[in-house]
């Protein structure tokens, strides 16, 4: 396995967005109580105490939706000014972002990924959920805000979802031909909500380049992110097009990642519950932050059984939280 120096935090498990694929239709989120997350302090401590000294040195802010923790500018500029942070990236639905954007940037924010599942104001809103009526307008402008203030690369994320927006892939990946855009195709999960697509509810990576091929062509790209993409590029275009394909292609000997929910529970694999850590009531008990160093080293010594890609679940029928609690 790759070493794994990469850490994703989830700052809140609330979000303003229902988005089919990440937060279950009709079922009732029990929402972390403000006084069971981890304080600013408290996720310092870890990043600095705990995290860093076993070796991360990169870390993502998610959700839920992260814009919406209540000081998230000061707490990034905080995370980005540590000397051994190397790099610092965010995941947003973009609602929020236009009017903090710049703000984000100053503080050292460098790289952020935002999720555009449609170009379709009817398809977005049909995706995003309830309430989701005239939000594609200001997601919109947030991305271009992102992309005015200097955001490189700015990554959009799209989940493909057969016969809902799979007829858009061909406009999507054309958005990186004239802009430094990074286009990622994500093939749909189903943590939490199994059922939601029937037997087949993702389009394979493969499928997608495919189309993407006869249309401009396509070849590999000469960027690599840190993350699981594949990535290629259409000729002569400025941006790149990424595929994560979790579901067609595994991809876990190349994993370098664990997950950090924002009720501070050690995760290591986003598809397994094995392992799990409570660093949160650990901290809370007067647990030692040496004691806790141990803890995750030892969980990342079983990281790589844990992400054999024929791997049990670690769970007994579904899954205990959906992609939005987990803060995938």
């Amino acid at each position: 396995m790759n070493q794994v120096d990469y850490l994703r935090i989830s700052l809140i498990d609330r979000c303003n967005f229902r988005c089919l694929y990440c937060m279950p239709e009709g079922a009732e989120l029990n929402y972390i109580l403000k006084q069971q997350l981890l304080t600013d302090q408290e996720l310092l401590t870890l990043i600095q105490e705990v995290f860093i000294p076993v070796g991360f040195t990169r870390f993502r802010l998610t959700g839920g939706e992260p814009l919406l923790r209540p000081g998230v500018v000061e707490l990034v500029k905080k995370i980005a000014h540590l000397p051994q942070t190397q790099d610092l990236a965010m995941t947003t639905n973009g609602f929020l972002l236009a009017p903090i954007a710049k703000n984000l940037y100053d503080a050292g924010l460098r790289r952020i990924n935002i999720s555009l599942d449609s170009l379709d104001s009817d398809t977005f809103e049909q995706i995003i959920g309830k309430n989701g009526r005239g939000r594609w307008q200001q997601v919109w402008e947030g991305i271009q805000a992102a992309y005015n203030v200097g955001f490189d690369p700015l990554k959009l994320n799209v989940v493909v979802i057969p016969g809902v927006n799979d007829h858009e892939v061909l406009d999507l990946a054309a958005l990186t031909i004239d802009k430094n855009w990074h286009v990622r195709f994500i093939e749909f999960m189903p943590i939490g909500n199994g059922e939601l697509f029937g037997d087949r509810g993702w389009i394979s990576s493969a499928d997608l380049r495919d189309r993407i091929r006869q249309r401009w062509g396509l070849t590999e790209s000469q960027v690599r992110g840190n993350g699981p993409a594949d990535v290629f590029q259409i000729p002569g275009a400025k941006g790149t097009l990424g595929f994560i394909s979790q579901m067609s292609e595994c991809f876990c000997d190349r994993c370098n990642r664990v997950r950090l929910s924002a009720d501070g529970w050690l995760r290591p694999c986003l598809l397994n519950e094995t392992g799990q850590i409570d660093l949160k009531s650990c901290l809370r008990a007067g647990v030692s932050t040496a004691q806790l160093q141990e803890q995750v080293k030892q969980l990342l010594a079983i990281k790589s059984e844990i992400n054999f890609k024929q791997r049990d679940s670690g769970t007994v029928g579904s899954y205990t939280r959906t992609m939005s609690q987990i803060g995938g």
